[in-house]
Protein backbone atom coordinates (compact mmCIF):
# COMPACT_ATOMS: atom_id res chain seq x y z
CA UNK A 1 0.00 0.00 0.00
CA UNK A 2 1.11 3.56 -0.58
CA UNK A 3 1.65 5.43 2.66
CA UNK A 4 1.69 9.10 3.42
CA UNK A 5 4.51 10.36 5.59
CA UNK A 6 3.45 11.11 9.15
CA UNK A 7 4.75 10.94 12.68
CA UNK A 8 6.65 7.79 13.63
CA UNK A 9 4.36 4.98 14.74
CA UNK A 10 4.71 1.31 15.47
CA UNK A 11 4.63 -0.37 12.03
CA UNK A 12 1.74 -2.67 12.97
CA UNK A 13 -0.37 0.21 14.28
CA UNK A 14 0.34 2.34 11.22
CA UNK A 15 -0.56 -0.59 8.99
CA UNK A 16 -3.92 -0.94 10.72
CA UNK A 17 -4.59 2.81 10.41
CA UNK A 18 -3.78 2.51 6.72
CA UNK A 19 -6.24 -0.38 6.46
CA UNK A 20 -8.94 1.71 8.15
CA UNK A 21 -8.46 4.44 5.55
CA UNK A 22 -8.36 1.92 2.71
CA UNK A 23 -11.75 0.54 3.69
CA UNK A 24 -13.20 4.01 4.29
CA UNK A 25 -11.96 5.39 0.97
CA UNK A 26 -12.82 2.44 -1.29
CA UNK A 27 -15.82 0.93 0.46
CA UNK A 28 -17.09 3.75 2.64
CA UNK A 29 -17.23 1.82 5.90
CA UNK A 30 -15.18 0.06 8.58
CA UNK A 31 -15.89 -1.80 11.82
CA UNK A 32 -14.05 -3.76 14.48
CA UNK A 33 -14.72 -7.07 12.75
CA UNK A 34 -12.87 -5.88 9.67
CA UNK A 35 -9.71 -5.23 11.69
CA UNK A 36 -10.08 -8.51 13.56
CA UNK A 37 -10.42 -10.51 10.34
CA UNK A 38 -7.60 -8.74 8.49
CA UNK A 39 -5.00 -8.68 11.29
CA UNK A 40 -6.11 -11.35 13.74
CA UNK A 41 -6.30 -8.86 16.61
CA UNK A 42 -8.66 -9.13 19.58
CA UNK A 43 -11.93 -7.25 19.92
CA UNK A 44 -10.28 -5.03 22.53
CA UNK A 45 -7.33 -4.19 20.25
CA UNK A 46 -9.64 -3.45 17.32
CA UNK A 47 -11.62 -1.05 19.51
CA UNK A 48 -8.43 0.60 20.72
CA UNK A 49 -7.23 1.07 17.14
CA UNK A 50 -10.50 2.62 16.00
CA UNK A 51 -10.73 4.92 19.01
CA UNK A 52 -7.10 6.02 18.65
CA UNK A 53 -7.66 6.71 14.95
CA UNK A 54 -10.83 8.68 15.67
CA UNK A 55 -8.94 10.84 18.19
CA UNK A 56 -6.65 12.10 15.44
CA UNK A 57 -9.06 12.12 12.49
CA UNK A 58 -12.54 12.78 13.87
CA UNK A 59 -13.94 14.08 10.58
CA UNK A 60 -12.89 11.02 8.64
CA UNK A 61 -15.63 8.73 9.94
CA UNK A 62 -18.99 8.80 11.67
CA UNK A 63 -20.74 6.01 13.53
CA UNK A 64 -24.07 4.79 12.12
CA UNK A 65 -26.09 3.24 14.96
CA UNK A 66 -28.56 1.51 12.66
CA UNK A 67 -25.81 -0.18 10.62
CA UNK A 68 -23.53 -0.55 13.66
CA UNK A 69 -20.53 0.48 11.62
CA UNK A 70 -18.39 3.53 10.92
CA UNK A 71 -19.04 5.33 7.64
CA UNK A 72 -16.74 7.61 5.67
CA UNK A 73 -17.18 11.22 6.73
CA UNK A 74 -18.07 13.88 4.18
CA UNK A 75 -14.79 15.66 4.99
CA UNK A 76 -12.70 12.50 4.78
CA UNK A 77 -9.01 13.21 4.19
CA UNK A 78 -6.58 10.28 4.56
CA UNK A 79 -3.56 10.66 6.82
CA UNK A 80 -1.83 7.31 6.26
CA UNK A 81 -2.99 6.20 2.82
CA UNK A 82 -2.36 7.76 -0.56
CA UNK A 83 -5.28 6.36 -2.60
CA UNK A 84 -4.04 4.80 -5.81
CA UNK A 85 -6.31 3.27 -8.46
CA UNK A 86 -3.42 1.14 -9.76
CA UNK A 87 -2.99 -0.47 -6.34
CA UNK A 88 -6.68 -1.29 -6.20
CA UNK A 89 -6.52 -2.82 -9.69
CA UNK A 90 -3.41 -4.77 -8.67
CA UNK A 91 -5.31 -6.36 -5.80
CA UNK A 92 -8.15 -7.33 -8.12
CA UNK A 93 -5.70 -8.91 -10.57
CA UNK A 94 -3.83 -10.72 -7.79
CA UNK A 95 -7.07 -12.32 -6.59
CA UNK A 96 -8.23 -13.06 -10.15
CA UNK A 97 -4.94 -14.81 -10.95
CA UNK A 98 -4.92 -16.77 -7.71
CA UNK A 99 -1.79 -15.08 -6.38
CA UNK A 100 -3.62 -14.19 -3.16
CA UNK A 101 -6.93 -15.33 -1.75
CA UNK A 102 -9.89 -13.00 -1.44
CA UNK A 103 -9.45 -13.18 2.35
CA UNK A 104 -5.87 -11.91 2.08
CA UNK A 105 -6.90 -8.87 0.06
CA UNK A 106 -7.90 -5.64 1.78
CA UNK A 107 -10.95 -5.52 -0.49
CA UNK A 108 -13.98 -7.10 1.17
CA UNK A 109 -16.71 -6.30 -1.37
CA UNK A 110 -15.50 -7.24 -4.83
CA UNK A 111 -17.02 -5.78 -7.98
CA UNK A 112 -17.62 -8.11 -10.88
CA UNK A 113 -14.27 -8.27 -12.65
CA UNK A 114 -12.16 -10.33 -15.01
CA UNK A 115 -8.90 -10.18 -16.93
CA UNK A 116 -7.38 -11.70 -20.01
CA UNK A 117 -5.59 -14.94 -19.06
CA UNK A 118 -1.84 -14.88 -18.48
CA UNK A 119 0.00 -18.08 -19.47
CA UNK A 120 2.08 -19.75 -16.78
CA UNK A 121 5.64 -18.46 -16.93
CA UNK A 122 7.25 -21.83 -16.28
CA UNK A 123 10.00 -20.67 -13.93
CA UNK A 124 11.22 -23.47 -11.67
CA UNK A 125 11.40 -22.26 -8.06
CA UNK A 126 14.82 -23.92 -7.70
CA UNK A 127 16.11 -21.89 -10.64
CA UNK A 128 14.86 -18.64 -9.12
CA UNK A 129 16.32 -19.62 -5.74
CA UNK A 130 19.77 -20.24 -7.25
CA UNK A 131 19.71 -17.01 -9.27
CA UNK A 132 18.70 -15.02 -6.19
CA UNK A 133 21.54 -16.62 -4.21
CA UNK A 134 24.01 -15.65 -6.95
CA UNK A 135 22.76 -12.06 -6.87
CA UNK A 136 23.15 -11.87 -3.09
CA UNK A 137 26.65 -13.34 -2.81
CA UNK A 138 27.54 -12.32 -5.61
CA UNK A 139 28.58 -15.37 -7.63
CA UNK A 140 28.70 -16.67 -11.16
CA UNK A 141 26.46 -19.57 -12.15
CA UNK A 142 27.11 -22.33 -14.63
CA UNK A 143 23.79 -22.81 -16.45
CA UNK A 144 22.45 -24.79 -19.34
CA UNK A 145 20.43 -22.33 -21.38
CA UNK A 146 18.09 -22.73 -24.35
CA UNK A 147 18.50 -19.71 -26.61
CA UNK A 148 16.69 -19.10 -29.89
CA UNK A 149 19.97 -18.75 -31.76
CA UNK A 150 20.92 -22.41 -31.20
CA UNK A 151 18.89 -25.59 -31.79
CA UNK A 152 20.12 -27.24 -28.57
CA UNK A 153 20.71 -25.95 -25.03
CA UNK A 154 24.30 -24.94 -24.34
CA UNK A 155 26.35 -24.41 -21.19
CA UNK A 156 27.52 -20.95 -20.19
CA UNK A 157 28.64 -18.98 -17.16
CA UNK A 158 26.49 -16.02 -16.17
CA UNK A 159 26.80 -13.48 -13.37
CA UNK A 160 23.27 -12.36 -12.36
CA UNK A 161 22.92 -9.00 -10.65
CA UNK A 162 19.20 -8.15 -11.04
CA UNK A 163 15.79 -9.42 -12.11
CA UNK A 164 13.78 -7.82 -14.91
CA UNK A 165 10.13 -8.17 -15.94
CA UNK A 166 9.12 -7.34 -19.49
CA UNK A 167 5.37 -7.30 -18.77
CA UNK A 168 5.05 -10.98 -19.63
CA UNK A 169 8.19 -12.91 -18.64
CA UNK A 170 10.91 -12.72 -15.99
CA UNK A 171 14.58 -12.34 -16.90
CA UNK A 172 17.89 -12.44 -15.06
CA UNK A 173 20.04 -9.44 -15.95
CA UNK A 174 23.54 -10.85 -15.99
CA UNK A 175 27.06 -10.61 -17.35
CA UNK A 176 27.68 -13.45 -19.80
CA UNK A 177 31.22 -14.74 -19.44
CA UNK A 178 30.97 -16.55 -22.78
CA UNK A 179 30.06 -13.42 -24.77
CA UNK A 180 31.66 -10.87 -22.41
CA UNK A 181 28.57 -8.63 -22.38
CA UNK A 182 25.66 -7.84 -20.09
CA UNK A 183 22.40 -9.29 -21.39
CA UNK A 184 19.03 -10.73 -20.38
CA UNK A 185 18.42 -14.42 -19.74
CA UNK A 186 14.86 -15.72 -19.52
CA UNK A 187 14.51 -17.62 -16.28
CA UNK A 188 12.13 -20.08 -17.92
CA UNK A 189 14.83 -21.04 -20.47
CA UNK A 190 17.42 -21.97 -17.87
CA UNK A 191 17.27 -25.75 -18.22
CA UNK A 192 19.73 -26.55 -15.45
CA UNK A 193 21.84 -24.73 -12.85
CA UNK A 194 25.26 -26.12 -12.03
CA UNK A 195 28.21 -24.91 -9.99
CA UNK A 196 28.92 -21.48 -8.56
CA UNK A 197 32.08 -19.58 -9.39
CA UNK A 198 33.77 -16.21 -8.86
CA UNK A 199 32.42 -13.10 -10.56
CA UNK A 200 34.54 -11.31 -13.12
CA UNK A 201 32.46 -8.17 -13.71
CA UNK A 202 31.17 -5.14 -11.83
CA UNK A 203 27.36 -4.72 -12.03
CA UNK A 204 27.96 -0.99 -11.89
CA UNK A 205 29.48 -1.19 -15.37
CA UNK A 206 26.19 -2.43 -16.86
CA UNK A 207 25.50 0.97 -18.42
CA UNK A 208 22.29 -0.08 -20.15
CA UNK A 209 20.84 -1.22 -16.83
CA UNK A 210 21.82 1.89 -14.91
CA UNK A 211 20.87 4.41 -17.62
CA UNK A 212 17.30 5.69 -17.91
CA UNK A 213 15.76 6.85 -21.17
CA UNK A 214 12.65 8.95 -21.59
CA UNK A 215 9.74 7.92 -23.80
CA UNK A 216 7.55 10.84 -24.84
CA UNK A 217 4.21 9.66 -26.16
CA UNK A 218 1.23 11.48 -27.62
CA UNK A 219 -2.04 10.69 -29.41
CA UNK A 220 -1.77 9.71 -33.06
CA UNK A 221 -1.97 13.01 -34.98
CA UNK A 222 -4.51 11.60 -37.47
CA UNK A 223 -7.13 10.96 -34.80
CA UNK A 224 -10.02 13.39 -34.42
CA UNK A 225 -9.95 16.01 -31.68
CA UNK A 226 -12.35 13.99 -29.54
CA UNK A 227 -10.40 10.78 -30.11
CA UNK A 228 -7.16 12.49 -29.14
CA UNK A 229 -8.73 13.79 -25.94
CA UNK A 230 -9.87 10.25 -25.12
CA UNK A 231 -6.32 8.92 -25.59
CA UNK A 232 -4.95 11.75 -23.45
CA UNK A 233 -7.26 10.65 -20.64
CA UNK A 234 -6.35 6.97 -21.14
CA UNK A 235 -2.65 7.67 -20.62
CA UNK A 236 -2.88 10.57 -18.18
CA UNK A 237 -1.39 12.99 -20.71
CA UNK A 238 -1.03 16.70 -20.15
CA UNK A 239 -0.90 19.15 -23.06
CA UNK A 240 -0.99 16.25 -25.50
CA UNK A 241 1.92 14.22 -24.21
CA UNK A 242 3.12 11.98 -21.39
CA UNK A 243 6.57 10.87 -20.31
CA UNK A 244 7.59 7.34 -19.37
CA UNK A 245 10.97 6.58 -17.82
CA UNK A 246 12.48 3.17 -18.57
CA UNK A 247 15.87 1.54 -18.18
CA UNK A 248 17.73 1.47 -21.48
CA UNK A 249 18.18 -2.28 -21.02
CA UNK A 250 14.38 -2.66 -21.05
CA UNK A 251 13.68 -0.21 -23.87
CA UNK A 252 12.98 -2.94 -26.43
CA UNK A 253 10.36 -4.56 -24.19
CA UNK A 254 8.75 -1.22 -23.32
CA UNK A 255 8.37 -0.21 -26.97
CA UNK A 256 6.97 -3.62 -27.85
CA UNK A 257 4.40 -3.64 -25.04
CA UNK A 258 3.19 -0.15 -26.05
CA UNK A 259 3.00 -1.07 -29.73
CA UNK A 260 5.68 1.50 -30.54
CA UNK A 261 8.26 -0.90 -31.98
CA UNK A 262 7.00 -0.51 -35.56
CA UNK A 263 6.45 2.39 -37.94
CA UNK A 264 3.19 4.10 -36.87
CA UNK A 265 2.28 4.55 -40.53
CA UNK A 266 1.94 0.77 -40.86
CA UNK A 267 -1.29 0.74 -38.82
CA UNK A 268 -4.55 2.68 -38.81
CA UNK A 269 -4.61 5.62 -36.35
CA UNK A 270 -7.50 3.97 -34.47
CA UNK A 271 -5.31 0.88 -33.98
CA UNK A 272 -2.02 2.66 -33.28
CA UNK A 273 -3.62 5.34 -31.04
CA UNK A 274 -0.31 6.61 -29.59
CA UNK A 275 2.95 7.62 -31.24
CA UNK A 276 6.48 8.15 -29.99
CA UNK A 277 7.19 11.87 -30.09
CA UNK A 278 10.94 11.48 -29.59
CA UNK A 279 11.32 8.49 -31.90
CA UNK A 280 14.44 9.81 -33.69
CA UNK A 281 16.24 10.38 -30.39
CA UNK A 282 15.35 6.94 -29.04
CA UNK A 283 16.39 5.19 -32.22
CA UNK A 284 19.81 6.71 -31.69
CA UNK A 285 19.83 5.52 -28.07
CA UNK A 286 18.76 2.02 -29.07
Amino acid sequence: MTRKKGKQLNWGVERRYEFIEFRLFWQGRINRGDLMDAFGVSTQQASLDLNAYIDQAKRNLVYDKSLRTYLRGKQFKPKYLKPDAEEYFAQLRAVDQGLVSAEQSWISVFPGFGATPTPARGVAPETLRDVLAAIRLPAALQVTYQSMSRPEPNARWIEPHALAFDGFRWHARAFCQNDQVFKDFLLSRIVEVGDQGPVTSDPGSDDAWHTDVLLEIGPHPDLSDNQRRAIEMDYGMEAGHAQIVVRRALLFYALKSLGLDTDPAARKPQDQQIVLLNRDILLGVA
